[in-house]
């Protein structure tokens, strides 16, 4: 199965551009039954606090997710802003299956504090993981999402691997000046935890922030698969799962983990 890092330049706070900019990378991603597909952090308004124009009360986006699943019989990882019962953000990794079901909903469990988005934002509680199914139910890999500053927390990710995560995906706005950091924590990311891990980043500019793009894919060995530079653009790899069992297997390490012993929630 085939993996597409959809790369994009987010248009400020204008959802139906980029829904449909997204689509239309997406259509020309030569997606096929059975693949996933992962998008930026906040794809359809970009990295704005400003949730009374951000937030998807209408469900806007997450229909459109569903009907990109259902169009294309693919796992859709994307993103949106939603209101908490305490009425502050959640900014949320939103999957849906390739018949346009909700299979998970994850809430980035540590708000970018030096951003200021922890002001207008409240963090999720719990590590997740889901499914990545081909039509008709079966099994390709488990996954466990992130969001953006996610990646600076190792804990998250070895939760994810001990609830069973052989992929990682994280969808990002991480800007330019730090871009060696997300580059670097990804590669460990999939070193430390033997799992693929499929790091996207917008690129472009906002009204503040310039964006390095820089989407990879890494191996389990910590090999980098495919990357794409500062454009827009879409990466597609193959994901192999039985090389990750085949090295897990040669080199076990993932199961000397000592310290870290803690709950997590699956969908």
């Amino acid at each position: 199965m085939h993996a597409h890092l959809v790369q994009t330049d987010i248009i400020w706070e204008d959802r139906t551009a980029n829904l449909e900019h997204a689509g239309q990378l997406i259509d020309s991603a030569g997606v096929r039954p059975g693949d996933i597909v992962v998008l930026p952090e906040m794809f359809d308004t970009g990295f704005s606090f400003r949730l009374q124009h951000t937030a998807d009360t209408d469900n806007t986006t997450l229909r459109f997710l569903a009907d990109m699943a259902k169009k294309t019989r693919a796992t859709i990882h994307g993103s949106r802003t939603t209101i908490g019962p305490d009425g502050r953000g959640r900014n949320c990794a939103t999957i849906l299956s390739p018949t346009g079901e909700l299979l998970c909903e994850f809430e980035k469990i540590h708000p970018f504090s030096l951003g200021k988005e922890s002001e207008h934002f409240t963090g999720g509680r719990q590590v997740k993981t889901y499914d990545w199914l081909i039509p008709g139910g079966e099994r390709v890999a488990r996954v466990a999402p992130a969001v953006c500053y996610d990646l600076r927390f190792p804990e998250l990710f070895r939760l994810g691997l001990l609830a069973g995560a052989e992929v990682f995906a994280i969808g990002s706005n991480w800007p330019v000046t730090r871009e060696y950091h997300r580059r670097t924590l990804s590669i460990a990311r999939a070193i430390e935890n033997q799992a693929f891990v499929l790091s996207v980043n917008r690129c472009g500019r906002d009204p503040t922030l310039e964006y390095a793009g820089g989407t990879l894919a890494i191996s389990p060995r910590g090999e980098v698969l495919g990357e794409l530079a500062s454009a827009e653009g879409v990466l597609s790899v193959d994901i192999d799962i039985d090389d990750l069992h085949r090295w897990r297997r040669t080199f076990p390490a993932w199961r000397d983990h000592a310290l870290l012993k803690s709950s997590v929630a699956s969908v």
